[in-house]
């Protein structure tokens, strides 16, 4: 019980300590890739800028509009934010700390989890503003889940597994994402839309609807939807680099397997930077045209075909 209870301390203070270097180097390079530094005071470098923003935001006096929900307001963040930690549990790095025969049905499943705590965070504000945009989030999330899913089954029928660990093992030979690109492509264009990331940031477009879902929220429950956010982009990105990169397991140097992860992850995530910095924001409609009339066909089709292939195959007479 105790040693279960270090590892996941260990684990959320990595991934806060993670999420805190990400937004340090998207501030960095943004700055380069606009001609401008960034932050460079705070610190050799600006390296102890998270460390302050973090200060500052958990410092300042938390303001709460009088006519909000004062339980469901308080509640919304940090819900976003337990289940940003939680969907870590089943991922190899390189053991899981929660070994489940079924870890992609409870992270499907956590992640859905998370329209709640955007729907919530609007309607419990009370403000027209935030709900009109937790609306809109909510709308695009649902969206992107449902071709999110179809890519998992089609990797699941293309593996035969549910586990992670299947995944890896499958691709010791060759990588996922060289016979299954088309796969990999929209999964990734599917990671971007499900964490608000641009050019698919739609649910806090501050020149639509001032911020958004979280335009009531200030100070530290502020920072716990930010601090969310940004654990969900790496989760994505490691999960990314897991399915479709091969984790590369090594049973012998387990360090070997973390550092290959976290360097896969890493540059997923710089390029996740790099299509900020490059794309303009999609318009809504634009946005469900590309998942209901594009990615949810071509998900479907590709469906059908790994389910067809072992079917054919096994309507095959033996081979003389």
């Amino acid at each position: 019980m105790a040693s279960a209870l270090i590892n996941s301390l260990v684990l959320i203070v990595s991934v806060l300590l993670a999420v805190a270097l990400l937004t340090l180097v998207e501030r960095k390079v943004l700055g380069y890739m606009q001609t401008r530094k960034g932050p460079n005071v705070v610190g050799p470098y600006g390296i102890l800028q998270p460390i302050t923003d973090g200060l500052k935001l958990f410092m300042k006096e938390p303001i709460r509009p009088s006519t909000s929900s004062p339980i469901l307001f308080l509640l919304t963040p940090m819900l976003a934010l337990t289940l940003a930690l939680i969907l870590w549990a089943p991922m190899p790095l390189p053991y899981p700390l929660a070994d489940l025969n079924l870890a992609i049905l409870f992270i499907l499943a956590l992640s859905s989890l998370a329209v709640y705590a955007i729907l919530g965070s609007g309607w419990a504000s009370n403000s027209k503003y935030a709900l009109i945009g937790a609306l809109r989030a909510v709308a695009q999330t649902i969206s992107y889940e449902v071709s999110l899913g179809l890519i998992f089954l089609s990797i699941i029928l293309f593996t035969g597994g549910f586990t992670l660990q299947v995944f890896s093992t499958a691709q010791e030979s060759t990588w996922l994402i060289f016979p299954a690109w088309p796969l990999a492509a929209m999964w990734y264009i599917s990671t971007l839309a499900e964490t608000n990331r641009a050019p698919f940031d739609l649910t806090e477009g501050e020149s639509e609807l001032v911020s958004g879902f979280n335009v009531e929220y200030a100070s530290g429950p502020f920072a716990l939807f930010f601090l969310a956010e940004y654990a969900n982009i790496l989760l994505m990105n490691t999960l990314s680099a897991t399915l479709f990169l091969g984790a590369s397991l090594s049973h012998t140097y387990p360090e070997t397997t973390t550092i290959s992860l976290m360097v896969k992850a890493a540059l997923l995530s710089a390029m996740f930077l790099w299509v900020r910095a490059s794309y303009p924001r999609f318009r809504y409609d634009q946005l469900m045209h590309l998942i209901w009339k594009n990615f949810l066909p071509l998900t479907l089709a590709l469906v059908i075909w790994h389910l067809a292939i072992p079917m054919a195959g096994a309507g095959l007479p033996p081979q003389m």
